[in-house]
């Protein structure tokens, strides 16, 4: 039964109004300025009173940005299919290596699987500039410079571990009684992993995938290091917005809207996967 008072039910409104708006205000400001030249944006004080423009996105989408030095040519649409790409094809190949490696240690105790467990965890843990001088020289030796395939494995430093844990845990609030019932019925450990196990865990293993694909379209120094200008996604890609003329704060606006967009369908497509994975292990056996 609600006791707030109307005082009350008015302050909380208004504190959650002021966090909303704080959060939410860089985002607002940011897709402002995607609509304004750098003139408006760099004028004092700003105003969000001003004449709105397409030429920022347009300069994106035909790959000419016109700057005070000319014309340069920017490839920020093959920056953005190389960030789907690989984003999309690391968090399939980690769900399809993490889930069932997941089930396993949440199934099946072994001497060292802790460790094991925990040593998959800790690639997560580690920077990326500690491992990146050894993998540019194992990748130069192996021919996986500059390749998709380069990429997407050392890709899987950031989306398998968290994978795994993330569904380990999931798998561990399932009641393994359930997956026992359907073993004594007949049927082959697989059947029961494939019937039982994923349709139980597949909030969990929703909410895991939408995270890794985010840490995945996020990352940077891999990208920056590893691969030349075709390959790499957004996050590098955004440095061609800063030459030698200036600053072009239009056109990085631009690309900040247009490259989150695609996780924020994702993030918003995937909500009720996530609010089901609350629930999940709420009742044990």
């Amino acid at each position: 039964m609600d006791t707030m008072s109307p005082v009350e039910r008015v302050l909380r409104a208004l504190a959650l109004t002021l966090v909303v708006v704080f959060f939410m205000f860089p985002i607002f400001w940011i897709f402002l300025m995607s609509f304004q030249t750098n003139e408006t944006i760099l004028s004092i004080p700003p105003s969000i009173v001003f004449s709105p423009t397409l030429s920022n996105y347009a300069a994106l989408i035909t790959g000419k940005l016109q700057t005070a030095a000319g014309t340069l040519d920017i490839a920020f649409m093959r920056n953005l299919g190389n960030s789907i790409f690989l984003s999309v094809t690391s968090v399939a190949v980690a769900l399809v290596l993490g889930v069932p490696a997941a089930y396993a240690f949440a199934r099946h105790k072994f001497k060292g699987s802790e460790d094991i467990a925990f040593t998959l965890l800790s690639f997560r843990f580690a920077p990326p500039l500690l491992v990146l001088l050894p993998l540019t020289q194992y990748f130069q030796w192996l021919g996986l410079s500059n390749t998709y395939f380069g990429l997407i494995w050392v890709y899987q430093l950031i989306c398998l571990p968290l994978i795994l844990w993330i569904v380990r845990g999931y798998f561990e609030d399932i009641s393994a009684d359930v997956e026992y019932a359907y073993r004594i019925a007949g049927h082959s450990w697989f059947a029961t992993f494939r019937k039982i196990a994923l349709p139980l865990a597949g909030p969990g293993i929703a909410a895991a995938g939408l995270l890794a694909f985010i840490f995945a379209w996020n990352n940077f120094v891999f990208a920056l290091v590893l691969a030349s200008a075709d390959k790499q996604p957004v996050t590098v890609g955004a440095l061609a917005f800063i030459t030698s003329s200036g600053i072009q704060y239009g056109q990085i606006a631009s690309a900040i809207v247009l490259s989150v967009t695609p996780t924020l369908a994702l993030a918003l497509y995937a909500q009720r996967y996530l609010v089901e994975g609350l629930s999940l292990g709420a009742v044990k056996g």
